[in-house]
């Protein structure tokens, strides 16, 4: 008798622990495809969810509404218009942002402190809706550090990868996120998939390697998805990856077949911090 009340005890228990479990996925769920759907988000950046499919990218690596998450290089904050609605109730956005003044002036009106003003603003400007979202000033080669030491859940890149390897940088940026993130947080990564042996210049680079680069730096490889796959990219292009839309780099040249083709072939890589 006593047996059978103690299995029915443990059974009580599974069975509410999964219900709590699946209430609490199915609110995040939720959370996150009303931040995906929101008004708040640019006409011109929801067009683009057919090509990057930022709901289920965002389910990949396991983005929670109470997450710390680190952001690298938003630019004009596509994936920041989701990500700090999404965390702003519970967990904390973090932009790392451009160097805004750098020390020579005349490059205080270039393109990076330009963009990085402009995102600074914007959070000034939707205060009420992102909550305590911030930035934290991450411009190699002068600024690696993306905050203290294990503080951070999750650290995510889109598209930057190839940016820091033309100079260099690629291995201290991923050093730099590995110290930043705490035992089991995530690094995701999403960039323009290329051939091995591509140059970085082209926009492409070699899966395997970023993915050896990642290891190399400490880092765990957990999976990778073709969520952001495109099979009809050739990436063979007179411009490299900015050829293809959105920046359709040849204008007016060819560019209807360029828009058939649609964005680049993407890996999408997922990491943890052991």
């Amino acid at each position: 008798m006593k047996k059978t009340m103690l299995a029915a005890s443990v059974m009580l228990a599974s069975t509410c622990s999964l219900a709590l479990t699946t209430t609490v996925n199915a609110h995040e769920n939720n959370a996150l495809e009303a931040a995906v759907s929101s008004d708040f988000r640019q006409a011109k950046n929801s067009a683009r969810d057919q090509y990057r499919h930022p709901e289920q990218t965002l389910n990949f690596f396991d983005i929670k509404p109470s997450d710390t998450l680190i952001e690298l290089w938003p630019g004009g904050g596509w994936y920041a218009e989701i990500l700090a609605p999404y965390l702003a109730k519970e967990g904390h956005y973090i932009a790392g942002n451009f160097d805004t003044e750098p020390a020579d002036e005349k490059a205080r009106s270039g393109y990076r402190p330009t963009v990085g003003k402009k995102f600074e603003a914007w959070l000034t400007d939707n205060k009420a809706k992102l909550g305590a979202a911030t930035t934290v000033t991450f411009d190699p080669p002068n600024y690696y550090a993306m905050g203290p030491d294990n503080s951070a859940d999750v650290v995510l890149t889109f598209r930057n990868l190839h940016n820091w390897a033309m100079k260099g940088y690629l291995a201290p940026v991923f050093d730099s996120a590995y110290k930043v993130l705490k035992p089991g947080g995530i690094f995701g990564i999403v960039e323009h998939r290329g051939e091995p042996g591509m140059d970085a210049k082209t926009g492409y680079m070699d899966q395997n390697q970023v993915i050896k680069l990642a290891e190399k730096a400490g880092f765990t490889f957990v999976a990778s998805s073709e969520v952001n796959a495109n099979s009809k990219d050739t990436k063979d292009y007179p411009k490299g990856v900015w050829t293809l839309p959105p920046r359709l780099a040849l204008e007016e040249q060819d560019k209807e077949k360029y828009l058939a083709i649609g964005e680049s072939d993407r890996m999408t890589l997922k990491f943890v911090k052991k």
